[in-house]
């Protein structure tokens, strides 16, 4: 097992995903595993450069270990980006490789970058050269009619030349013709088995595998095949406590778990300074909503919240009372 311990981490990882991974959304997985990286949603370059910096960037120190994904082509751009990132505390910064949004081609960056992989190699090296916490890439296998089997050990070369030495790959091509982002998710085929290969060809690069995986059981299977980590998005997001309060245990080799309810009432106090701040209690609670998934209640636990949560004055108090309708079915 590495020793490094933010590399020990990237065992098992959040992926970032826009409107998702937000500071709350962080807290919350958080509560759920000490252990897991935690991703933000992507912000991209001239976002930080010129934006609320505190808005799009802030988060509780209680997230660590917690990356910043960062979008841009830009070297210079994307370097000054990495350099604010690592001033307000992250312990990472993550380029952005693989976004196939319309918005993200436009501006030349996210999965059309696979095209350009010398661009990236400049990229990396500008942001290495501007920081000292580590620049990490997430990419595809390829896009439109690449053939990924020469298109992705090439891109893999040539930006770990550079110094990256830590790889997040989404086991799909991204069409950027003909195809819209969801679909994008979901319908190219999936090729872990490209993935697998990559490590016996570069096994001195943490390699973590992203794509379609649904449950802890996949991603021990991956890890005992050899691969450095596993990245869950949506599954993590809409099934949050059958991938990570278990894994502390199964990937991290640490017992010390907690129960979804106990969760629940370790958001309180966060839920009352974020309302005590001007905040709302439906920003938070919009990301629980798969808390109680499969279990008794849940309907009605998705149901009061999404009913009360958005209500002037809503405070802990409703996330509590939607909380009876799955403590009554376990009585």
């Amino acid at each position: 097992m590495p020793t490094d311990p933010l590399r020990t981490a990237a065992r098992l990882s959040v992926a970032p995903m826009m409107d998702w991974t937000d500071r709350h959304c962080r807290y919350l997985h958080r509560l759920m595993s000490r252990h897991v990286l935690l991703y933000t949603e992507m912000v991209t370059a001239p976002a930080i450069l010129h934006g609320d910096r505190d808005r799009l960037l802030g988060f509780d120190p209680a997230e660590q270990p917690v990356a910043l994904q960062v979008g841009g082509s830009d070297p210079a751009q994307l370097a000054e980006a990495a350099r604010i990132a690592e001033g307000f505390g992250y312990a990472e910064v993550n380029l952005n490789c693989g976004c196939p949004s319309d918005r993200v081609q436009s501006g030349s960056f996210g999965a059309v970058l696979m095209e350009s992989p010398g661009l990236v190699a400049d990229c990396v090296a500008a942001m290495r050269d501007a920081v000292t916490i580590p620049v990490t890439v997430k990419c595809r296998i390829g896009v439109d009619d690449q053939d990924p089997a020469q298109v992705l050990p090439d891109f893999l070369a040539r930006v770990s030349a550079e110094g990256v030495d830590r790889f997040a790959i989404h086991a799909r091509k991204a069409w950027l013709q003909g195809l819209s982002p969801k679909e994008n998710r979901d319908i190219p085929p999936l090729d872990y088995d490209l993935v697998l290969q990559m490590k016996g060809l570069f096994p001195h690069l943490h390699l973590s595998i992203n794509g379609g995986i649904d449950s802890l059981d996949q991603a021990v299977g991956f890890l005992a095949q050899g691969l450095d980590g596993v990245m869950i998005g949506r599954a993590a997001y809409h099934t949050p406590a059958a991938i990570l309060l278990d894994a502390d245990a199964r990937i991290f080799d640490d017992p010390t778990g907690r129960s979804a309810e106990e969760v629940v009432h370790l958001m309180v106090p966060y839920i009352s300074d974020h309302i005590a701040k001007g905040g709302r209690l439906g920003q938070v609670t919009r990301h629980m909503l798969g808390l109680f998934q499969g279990r008794p209640g849940a309907r009605g636990w998705r149901r009061h919240l999404s009913e009360h949560a958005h209500a002037d004055g809503a405070g802990a108090e409703v996330m509590l009372a939607a909380l009876t309708h799955v403590t009554r079915q376990a009585a």
